[in-house]
């Protein structure tokens, strides 16, 4: 590579490190692809591809694999290597039990890596196999062990039982078919520095849609540091909440006409947002010096999770950017909260002093705008920008939307959405589907029990016919029992990433759901004749934050389905 000694150094002890290239070449990795059909595979979640992408392709320089149990202990009590540098993140490839003990998998092992096609990326020959204090894990990389930190929820109930670490040798790169153009390894973003005569580069790398201000800061940062500009979002997991990554790029490139040329470059990174907070600030750090870049940004919420985001940790984040700052190479730069103030035209940081405090337009705020076809302010965003997020976030009278009843047996669930089905199909608007409890589990899911991971089961595929019709823009209608709060809280995540989720939680009490008991169900449940019954053996985890609360025994079906339609006409769903 050209002009190689001019750039920053990939990450290492003294600064200076070697970009860790996992993939084989062609010859041996083909030799290694006949060889994995003897080995076991296991298919790897989005995260897990997008970590071991990131491996491969040598952004997380040094690491060659994922962790094992010694490098993982001592980077969730330190923050640091064994051998002492500095790597704030675990990076773990979890697994599960049964996997182990089926396959007789022992150190020494090799298990092929597959993604969700069946295509194999990757085969590790594993180290170490433990089984993880996940709690101790939530505490110091999250500082809490509440579930309601998106981080800790996905930790504690998405991740495996056990945890395999080992060196990875590399078949092939996970295939991009979107955006390819954007998507390049650390040595390539070098080659293209280099080519270009870039030295100083400052990464923004961001999950949000930029937009006026962001801008001004961007470039404001660029001339104080005599730096071009990096544009590098996240195209994996996000926050919850999220614009999709194919809106948020297509914004990108609207937002480049509004930068000079020559000065900025967009580029997209393939990770997975863990939201650990000023911890997770400083691996993106890490990162970017592996990608070439001189400067990086932490924003005043840098990867906190959403519930987090209006309580500024810029102190946290510059506490311990201070403290570790000497040990990267790369300069990290703290930026403050900054918003409008409308009597100088100008953003400034909110801390300025005086009385006029500055307009905050939050991302919530642009896209309810949106959705109720309200003004956007011009100091706000670009018309191109705009134009994107209309496509994304339609009028709401437009958008696909999933009503997800759930309630006990006989509460009435399933008559009133039957009710509502038969009014949005009278008005003709938009295609409605219904998909009752009982009616999917005859067509869709005759196979499965009434365990908890059937009835999981049974929810995830009702869940994914729904976001294809919501994301579709059609009306998906759902009326299962659904009695757990986290299959439904992953229908939620599922289907806001495209459309509106809808939570209607009829309420109607259990005394009331048996006296009526048409099918005889809760009798031969009493009975202990039908095991595992909603209500009787079994529990049903009351939602906490529906969008509507319903009770039959208080209202008629006709009326219970006029409070769901009253509902959508208030919100903007109806015309």
């Amino acid at each position: 590579m050209s002009n190689s000694t001019q750039q920053i150094q990939p990450y290492g002890r003294k600064q200076s490190g070697t970009l860790c290239n996992l993939v084989l070449s062609p010859e041996k990795a083909e030799t290694l692809k006949l060889e994995s059909a003897n080995y076991p595979s296991i298919t790897l979640t989005q995260r897990q591809v997008c970590d071991l992408e990131l491996l491969m392709n040598g952004a997380y320089s040094p690491l060659k694999g994922f962790m094992c149990q010694d490098e993982y202990d001592s980077v969730i009590a330190t923050m640091r290597l064994p051998d002492g540098l500095l790597w704030p993140m675990p990076i773990t490839l979890d697994v599960p039990e049964d996997f182990i003990e089926k396959n007789q998998i022992n150190t020494s092992s090799k298990v092929a890596l597959q993604d969700g096609e069946g295509f194999m990326l990757a085969v590790i020959t594993i180290d170490s196999i433990w089984t993880p204090d996940k709690a101790l894990e939530a505490e110091k990389v999250y500082g809490t062990n509440s579930s309601d930190h998106p981080g800790v929820c996905y930790l504690k109930e998405k991740t495996q039982a056990v945890y395999i670490g080992g060196e990875i040798q590399g078949v092939q790169l996970p295939e991009s078919y979107v955006f390819g153009a954007y998507r390049r390894t650390p040595l390539k973003q070098r080659e293209l520095f280099a080519k270009k005569g870039w030295r100083n580069v400052i990464a923004y790398q961001t999950s949000k849609i930029i937009h006026r201000l962001q801008r001004e800061l961007l470039l404001n940062i660029a001339k104080e540091n005599q730096a071009h500009i990096l544009i590098h979002p996240t195209i994996g997991s996000t926050k919850p909440g999220d614009t999709h990554y194919y809106t948020r790029v297509h914004c990108y490139e609207a937002v480049m006409k509004y930068l000079p040329e020559q000065i900025a470059m967009l580029s997209i990174m393939p990770l997975s947002m863990r939201m650990a907070g000023a911890r997770e600030s400083l691996w993106y750090g890490i990162i970017h010096q592996n990608y070439g870049c001189t400067h990086f940004i932490v924003g005043p919420n840098h990867a906190m999770p959403p519930q987090d985001e209006n309580a500024n940790c810029s102190y946290e984040a510059q506490k311990l950017i201070k403290q570790y700052q000497n040990e990267l190479a790369i300069k990290m730069i703290p930026l403050e909260e900054h918003r409008y103030f409308a009597k100088t035209d100008s953003f400034k940081p909110a801390s300025t002093a005086g009385k006029e405090h500055g307009i905050r337009f939050s991302e919530e705020k642009l896209r309810n705008n949106l959705h109720e076809n309200k003004a956007i302010p011009s100091w706000c965003s670009y018309p191109e920008v705009l134009e994107v997020m209309k496509k994304a976030y339609p009028a709401r009278s437009k958008q696909g939307f999933t009503l997800f009843f759930t309630g006990l047996s006989g509460s009435g669930k399933s008559t009133i959405a039957k009710i509502v089905n038969a009014q949005l199909i009278e008005q003709g608007n938009r295609p409605v589907t219904l998909l009752d409890g009982d009616v999917v589990r005859l067509n869709l899911s005759s196979e499965l029990g009434f365990s908890k991971e059937h009835r999981d089961l049974n929810i995830k595929r009702i869940g994914f016919v729904a976001n294809e019709i919501s994301k579709n823009y059609g009306i998906a209608i759902c009326a299962p029992i659904a009695p757990y709060t986290k299959s439904r809280r992953e229908v939620r995540e599922l289907i806001e990433q495209h459309g509106t989720f809808i939570e209607i939680h009829v309420s109607t009490p259990l005394e009331v759901c048996e006296a009526r008991d048409r099918k005889g169900l809760y009798a031969k449940a009493r009975k202990g004749i039908i095991p595992e019954f909603t209500g009787i053996s079994d529990p049903y985890e009351i939602p906490e934050n529906p969008e509507l609360n319903i009770d039959t025994s208080e209202m008629s079906p006709l009326e219970s389905a006029q409070e769901v339609i009253l509902y959508l006409f208030q919100k903007g769903f109806l015309d």
